[in-house]
């Protein structure tokens, strides 16, 4: 009998000693494909942990540039090198370069949505995760320069009371999440928590802040939250790839995507045919020089040491 996409993935990564690593927002089969599940964050430690000798990043390129940023022992494959994120392609090392010459006093924080060059311009590096806590340890008294998205810095200065100077990027899937989206949605599901990611163009609006079944989380901060409430029911305001994992683990839950609309194109570029020709043949090979790979080290281990 043939074997199917799925049994000859498992086989070949059984025997390359690969690991597959996938994020909440690719397709659902990829997931199910998996090794691992995660956010940035949890993908970023688990890739700095694997014995693997390689590492499959079902994600942005970007994703996959982190992964070979604290694994240069391990050789990281990029199933779709082509899917890029809005953020990371609103800023460039040079143009931070500018940014931090007219600020020379300023602590760069870059999102974990950035290139492996623009973290090696950066102070710390953050994900949506742990940023607050991020931005809340830094010294009072000098500018901190955030980016590349406003959303999340937005919020970031809601929560913690800093001021920052916030670069003018946005994650095009959450930033159609508005205050009135969240309202009607509240409106429509009294009896729901609503969960959204601190990308949305929401998540600085005090009313939206103030009320009591609203929550700002990680993709997999809203998976812990689902796990410890007594609720039944939850509003999801984020990539609708989350409500797989959502449903497969709470399957007498009831999870409404705040809109079908919330879709990533470039996270669904990755699929099992790509990661089949990872392994098969090597494709996607995600090289960065050391002398980059060095300094976009330090922020992202000052980040990952933090927790």
């Amino acid at each position: 009998m043939m074997e199917s996409i799925s049994e000859r993935i498992a086989r070949l990564k059984q025997e390359k000693g690969a690991v597959i690593l996938a994020h909440y927002y690719a397709p659902a089969e990829v997931q199910d494909a998996a090794d691992f599940l995660g956010d940035s964050l949890g993908l970023s430690r688990i890739a700095a942990g694997t014995k693997a000798g390689t590492i499959i990043f079902g994600g942005v390129h970007f994703m996959a540039e982190t992964a070979a940023i604290l694994c240069p022992d391990k050789t990281v494959l990029s199933p779709a090198p082509d899917a890029g994120c809005s953020l990371a392609d609103s800023i460039d090392a040079a143009t931070l370069r500018k940014w931090k010459e007219a600020h020379p006093d300023g602590i760069v924080v870059s999102y974990v949505n950035t290139t492996a060059a623009v973290k090696a311009q950066t102070d710390w590096c953050c994900t949506s995760a742990n940023a607050v806590k991020v931005v809340g340890s830094l010294p009072e008294g000098r500018p901190i320069l955030f980016g590349p998205d406003r959303h999340l810095g937005g919020h970031i200065m809601k929560v913690t009371g800093r001021k920052m100077e916030l670069w003018d990027g946005v994650c095009t899937v959450h930033d159609v999440i508005s205050p009135e989206m969240i309202r009607k949605a509240a409106g429509e599901h009294p009896d729901a928590d609503i969960l959204i990611h601190p990308e949305a163009a929401c998540s600085s609006d005090a009313e939206t802040l103030a009320a009591d079944n609203v929550f700002f989380y990680s993709t997999a901060g809203m998976l812990r939250h689902v796990a410890g409430s007594g609720r039944k029911k939850f509003v999801i305001a984020t990539e609708t790839g989350t409500l797989h994992q959502l449903v497969k683990e709470h399957p007498d839950r009831t999870f409404i995507p705040l809109s079908p609309g919330l879709v990533c194109r470039d996270m669904k570029k990755v699929t099992l045919e790509k990661i089949l020709g990872c392994l098969e043949h090597g494709d996607g090979r995600v090289i960065i020089d050391e002398e980059t790979r060095q300094r976009a080290m330090l922020p992202i281990r000052r980040m990952l040491e933090l927790e």
